[in-house]
């Protein structure tokens, strides 16, 4: 899985991250005008079973953000020199935190919709005081997630070690990934054509 994100252009990527969930927004946006236009009284339960879909897009759409990002984190790992120590161990926690929690999130809110847990809605003051602690800190555990790859791609693109100031560029571009993923891929592509061709001398 690593390979294939590494190795993936940045149309590709793109497609995938903002082409999938558009077009399930444009296709339910489409479906109940179109009700709306046939129906006057249309069948809110309709309308539900979109909104029911929309824990999957979203689990299916984390997935692949996740995985973008491990992907780059532990992949260029190779083109980093030995000397340098990353905090692997505290990347992959801040990683694996937020994933867990959407994941959980996405299956309660299916539920919902689903009306598998109508009880969720008594228990609203209480579950939500859960989930803002919890939001947030995922919000932050996942700002450090794109700290710690932009950091991993611009020490295995110098070979050295390096600030904030000389990382920035490529943290605000995982930021605003559906701008920034066609100026980060290609640099990504190519480290990972550097670990393949040193891999084959290695082997010649």
């Amino acid at each position: 899985m690593i390979k294939l994100f590494l190795k993936a252009k940045h149309w590709q990527l793109f497609l995938l991250l903002l082409g999938i969930p558009l077009i399930f927004q444009f296709y339910m946006m489409f479906t109940m005008f179109s009700d709306f236009e046939t129906d006057s009284n249309p069948n809110p339960e309709n309308m539900m079973d979109f909104f029911g879909l929309f824990p999957l897009i979203m689990i299916l759409f984390t997935g692949l953000f996740f995985g973008w990002f491990w992907s780059i984190a532990i992949g260029l790992k190779e083109k980093i020199p030995t000397e340098i120590k990353m905090k692997t161990k505290k990347f992959k926690f801040f990683f694996f935190f937020p994933l867990v929690y959407i994941l959980i999130l996405m299956i309660y809110m299916s539920g919902l919709f689903s009306g598998m847990k109508t009880a969720g809605f008594e228990l609203g003051n209480w579950i939500v005081a859960i989930i803002l602690p919890l939001h947030l800190f995922s919000m932050f555990c996942i700002f450090y997630t794109m700290y710690y790859v932009a950091k991993t791609i611009k020490t295995a693109e110098l070979k050295r070690k390096v600030g904030f100031g000389e990382f920035a560029g490529e943290f605000f571009l995982l930021w605003f990934y559906f701008i920034g993923i066609w100026i980060i891929q290609p640099k990504v592509n190519k480290l990972a054509e550097d670990i393949n061709t040193t891999a084959n001398k290695e082997l010649s």
